[in-house]
């Protein structure tokens, strides 16, 4: 998984639970249907199991989808649970979720954006 600082992909999160039987075929149908968004985009698309032991990532990179797995032997991943379908990550909250932290760090630095005056 490929995440470079001030790059223009998005990260999208299926809150809740997702059947990890599923591969590309079927995460990608997700995506569209569910999500209302495109599989094609290059964006990623973060998905989770009922255990909360196993991460997939699904992208498309130039010529083909890529899934991305990750299964905890130890320890849950602290996955949000929202009403919404699908939810908007930063790639920063991307990293917590997948380093065991929840995507809500109240102690982090938040971001600062200045206008220039002249």
């Amino acid at each position: 998984m490929l995440l470079m600082p001030g790059s223009d992909i998005k990260v999208f999160l299926a809150p809740g639970v997702t059947d990890m039987r599923k591969s590309i075929n079927g995460l990608s149908l997700i995506v569209q249907e569910a999500f209302g968004l495109n599989p094609l985009s290059g964006h990623l698309f973060v998905f989770c199991n009922r255990q909360k032991n196993i991460v997939k990532v699904l992208y498309w990179d130039r010529n083909g989808f890529c899934l991305w797995h990750k299964r905890l032997e130890k320890d849950r991943f602290q996955w949000p649970e929202s009403s919404a379908n699908v939810v908007s990550l930063t790639h920063r909250e991307l990293m917590w979720l997948i380093d065991g932290m929840e995507i809500i760090q109240p102690k982090a630095h938040k971001k600062l954006s200045y206008k220039m005056v002249g």
